[in-house]
């Protein structure tokens, strides 16, 4: 199975690089921080792409052995396409 690709700006349109309102996020999270717009912080895409490629890389390594992955999502409205993107 070969790793989908993405670009930066299909993450922006997606809106990827909102956080959480800046009354609610973990201070380890800072590095990652890029900004804060209206009282919510905006994600750093330049360290976020790569990660996730690396995470994406891990789980096809994982699964090709025959190993299994956990998908956790927090967001009712993601529960769908969370299930959907696990089962396949």
């Amino acid at each position: 199975m070969s790793l989908p690709s993405f670009t930066m700006r299909q993450m922006l349109e997606a809106g990827v690089h909102f956080g959480h309102s800046t009354r609610r996020w973990n201070p380890r999270m800072k590095p990652f921080i890029f900004g804060e717009r209206n009282k919510i912080h905006i994600l750093d895409l330049q360290q976020t792409v790569p990660m996730l490629y690396a995470a994406l890389k891990a789980m096809s390594e994982v699964t090709s052995r025959g190993g299994r992955v956990l998908f956790v999502g927090t967001k009712r409205a993601a529960a769908d396409k969370i299930a959907e993107t696990a089962r396949n």
